[in-house]
């Protein structure tokens, strides 16, 4: 432990963070690290075997937690009665959004890294995971349209693609550009009434 009381770990996190936020997961240097820690190379390797298993250790839970509370939001919808999913369709999805919004907010650097700095990592694929998520349940609730007499028209696949990834973008822009979170919110509010509306709309609703 150092003056300010910070251990061994504490000081390679957060040389670590300013390393990769400054460069990138690529293009940092792990002696970097270790030098701006103030440690030795062996204090690091007593902890981690490399720098993907840094770079795990600063952002992996909140990878895993936002993926998680997407995948509950998904269940939670489809689990629904059909006749009951699309009053509900907008409440749950809204909620989900919001509370991911709210917890990339109170970890805003590890999503920075997420979102912008991890590439060479499994953290460069979250977009991809999450349209393929949603791309599941949009299928899903087509399916439940057609059951309720009320089908979708096709959608061809390239377009519902394109439209599920620019809605990600969208949403991840607000927390890549740390805009103030009161405006955040109202921005997501406005993001999901348009994308709602257009769904609706090639949906046929």
């Amino acid at each position: 432990m150092d003056e300010t009381g910070k251990t061994t770990l504490d000081l390679i996190h957060s040389a670590a963070m300013q390393e990769f936020l400054d460069k990138g997961f690529k293009s940092a240097s792990l002696r970097n690290i270790v030098k701006t820690a103030g440690v030795t190379t062996g204090a690091f390797y007593g902890y981690y075997d490399s720098k993907e298993d840094l770079f795990e250790a600063l952002v992996g839970k909140q990878y895993d937690f936002l993926l998680e509370r997407f995948c509950r939001a998904q269940k939670e919808f489809a689990e629904l009665p059909p006749q009951e999913q699309p009053d509900n369709l907008t409440s749950t999805s809204g909620e989900c959004m919001y509370d991911m919004l709210l917890y990339a907010y109170e970890h805003l650097n590890e999503f920075k890294l997420i979102l912008c700095h991890s590439e060479g990592t499994r953290f460069s694929h979250l977009i991809d995971e999450m349209v393929e998520i949603e791309t599941k349940g949009t299928h899903d609730y087509i399916a439940v349209l057609e059951k309720l007499g009320r089908p979708s028209p096709h959608i061809d696949e390239r377009l519902e693609h394109i439209l599920i990834t620019g809605m990600f973008n969208t949403f991840f822009e607000l927390i890549i550009h740390e805009m103030p979170l009161e405006e955040a919110m109202h921005y997501l509010d406005e993001m999901r009434a348009f994308y709602t509306a257009g769904w609706m709309k090639i949906m046929g609703q």
